[in-house]
């Protein structure tokens, strides 16, 4: 279980996740995994939630698909959201997926969902409504960077949420 916040702030977008690895629910196996990663040549971010064989199966997924698509994300997600919808042996995977690039901040669910959140904050994982909630007033009420409230709410999740750490890792464009 992880908790991962993304954050779109005065055309700047930044992503930060723990880095818990939780063995059912109850016991911690790693502390500092890394669920924040640059593909498709440093231009795409993704941060995941779920199953990390899951994850690291749809984050090869989603790069074949900026590959085919000319790094168009937008496409590229809807694309593996059709796939992961259709394709049964996609459709086992246990896992969310929040992108980014320099244009575009998007949720790919298993669901066949591709969302493009309205109020330029989105959150999964188990601490993920934690961090949203905390992401969300901090973007109305502070001047801090997206970066910033990205790590911060993680960081507010942490004290919440058994299942997200404070190993925190930020990304961002």
């Amino acid at each position: 279980m992880t908790t991962i916040a993304a954050v779109r702030k005065n055309g700047h977008t930044a992503i930060a996740g723990d880095g818990q690895v939780t063995l059912g629910e109850k016991v911690i196996m790693k502390g500092n995994a890394q669920k924040i990663r640059r593909i498709y040549n440093d231009q795409v971010v993704i941060g995941f939630a779920g199953g990390v064989a899951d994850a690291i199966t749809l984050e090869d997924w989603l790069e074949k698909k900026l590959e085919s698509h000319a790094g168009n994300l937008r496409r590229s997600a809807v694309a593996l959201a059709q796939d992961w919808r259709k394709d049964p042996t996609l459709q086992k995977l246990q896992a969310e997926l929040i992108a980014l690039d320099k244009d575009d901040l998007l949720l790919i669910s298993g669901q066949g969902e591709v969302i493009e959140p309205d109020a330029d904050v989105i959150a999964i994982g188990s601490g993920g409504n934690y961090a949203q909630a905390a992401a969300m007033a901090m973007i109305r009420h502070t001047d801090m960077s997206a970066e910033d409230i990205a790590k911060e709410a993680i960081e507010i999740a942490s004290n919440i949420d058994i299942f997200t750490n404070q190993n925190i890792r930020v990304e961002s464009f």
